[in-house]
């Protein structure tokens, strides 16, 4: 039986610009559709009728249209193409979006055939946690955020993402926060405690918020202030801008 396709916005090779795989190349898929509506989100809602984007020659953005939904035989021939023609370049595969977990029962199929090429990261809001629990043993890293009022815009999503963790922690796994300005230490707090909760060691990156015209949101003062209030919870706080922002690469 053939595996279903998938409505995709985009492939292609890059670097990734955030996280704990900054600055290592990725084959990007990435998904359409998310769950959440976050206030900062720069990624592009493409809909149905929109074809996918695919880049044909690794990280030089000539990209071709293809009708969604777009095969995994398409996509897995593209990866095994690029392993071939620019062998150990990529780290891994970037299962990203929107939110790839709304699409867990292809996620089922395709991440087995992509694994057989590179190790695949998962790139989550956090919240999905059910969803995570039947992908888990496709998965080698979950870069997953925790989503706090301040920045996002979401509220309550706390007891999701104390769920998500504990079965991402079966895994190499770090998670990622959005700060800015307005952030307040009540939610580094929660946020450190849950993580600690879990496990202490899993690294945090505090990720300043970018602003329209490729500005940081937070003042460097206050982006060290959190960082300190998250040590006295957990073993590594990093603070990382988006770099990618700065490439000029979204």
């Amino acid at each position: 039986m053939s595996k279903p396709g998938a409505e995709l916005e985009e492939v292609f090779s890059s670097v990734q610009g955030e996280g704990m795989l900054i600055g290592l190349r990725q084959v990007f898929i990435r998904f359409r559709g998310c769950n959440l509506t976050c206030d900062y989100c720069d990624t592009p809602a493409g809909t149905p009728a929109e074809p996918c984007r695919i880049e044909q020659t690794p990280g030089r953005r000539d990209f071709v249209p293809a009708d969604n939904p777009v095969s995994l035989d398409r996509v897995a021939a593209l990866v095994e193409g690029w392993q071939r023609g620019w062998p150990g370049v990529h780290d891994s595969i970037s299962i990203t979006g929107g939110e790839p977990l709304l699409r867990h029962d292809i996620l089922m199929q395709w991440l087995p055939v992509l694994r057989e090429h590179l190790p695949v990261y998962l790139e989550t809001n956090g919240v999905m946690h059910a969803a995570l629990g039947l992908v888990i043993n496709h998965v080698d890293i979950i870069g997953m955020d925790i989503k706090i009022p301040s920045t996002s815009g979401c509220t309550d999503l706390w007891d999701d993402h104390r769920q998500f963790l504990e079965i991402a922690n079966t895994r190499r796994a770090f998670i990622k926060i959005v700060v800015g300005e307005e952030t307040e230490d009540w939610e580094i707090t929660r946020a450190g405690e849950i993580i600690a909760g879990v496990n202490r060691d899993i690294p945090l990156i505090l990720q300043p918020v970018t602003r329209a015209g490729d500005t940081l949101g937070i003042k460097p003062v206050k982006a060290l202030e959190l960082q300190e209030l998250a040590c006295r919870y957990l073993t590594e706080v990093r603070i990382i801008p988006q770099t990618h922002r700065f490439m000029g690469q979204l």
